[in-house]
């Protein structure tokens, strides 16, 4: 990270774009695991142990730790480099921008939402987890850390207020992602904000789906 200043901002777009990449492919992955819960208990608890404290449940964690770190580290540089650039406009009163859209002017600040969330899901989750298998303790039972964590409304609540944001980072961010390899064309413009939303939606809905599961109906 030493000389990321030497890089140009398409190099940092691109940085983003693919770390963004694998974080979305990790969430479909992650999502489809969790709709086991609801599908099988005990599938789901097979998946928690085949993805415990294993060496190479450990090298995933540390490479989506990673990837994590410098898409974050990256947004905030060129947030900042952009409001840098803008410099007295951001003082001024300018009329809304058209085609610009709430998600896009305020991807920071969602981010950080985001990143909060996580802090939380990690806590409830992967701390109880695989953390203390590595700590060399009995890791907690994943169907009952859902049915402890999601019986309780409060969380359940935040968890859904969490995806929302959720949706409003993937949906811009797959959609900017493509944009960044090069499908920016006109044409496909408005087919990869349609593609980015649809993801999005797939992904919010699938772990969406366990916390309401396991709130209203279980």
């Amino acid at each position: 990270m030493g000389n990321c200043k030497g890089l140009s901002s398409i190099t940092k777009k691109l940085i983003m774009a693919i770390t963004g990449g694998c974080l979305v492919f990790f969430l479909l992955f992650h999502g489809s695991m969790n709709i086991v819960a609801i599908i099988s208990q005990e599938g789901y608890r097979w998946i928690c142990e085949f993805l415990g404290a294993n060496w190479y449940a450990i090298v995933g964690t540390i490479g989506l730790a990673a990837m994590v770190a410098i898409h974050f580290i990256y947004a905030f540089i060129l947030s900042f480099q952009n409001y840098k650039a803008r410099g007295n406009q951001r003082y001024a009163v300018v009329e809304r921008q058209e085609g610009v859209s709430w998600a896009s002017k305020n991807m920071l600040v969602i981010g950080l939402i985001v990143i909060i969330g996580l802090g939380l899901h990690l806590y409830n989750f992967w701390a109880k987890m695989q953390l203390v298998e590595l700590q060399g303790e009995a890791s907690a039972d994943g169907i009952g850390l859902i049915i402890n964590v999601f019986g309780n409304s409060c969380y359940s609540v935040m968890y859904l207020v969490w995806l929302a944001f959720l949706w409003f980072h993937l949906s811009h961010g797959i959609a900017s992602v493509m944009q960044s390899i090069g499908w920016n064309s006109h044409v496909w413009k408005h087919r990869i904000e349609w593609l980015g939303k649809f993801f999005a939606i797939v992904i919010v809905a699938m772990f969406a789906s366990v916390v309401l599961y396991y709130w209203l109906i279980y």
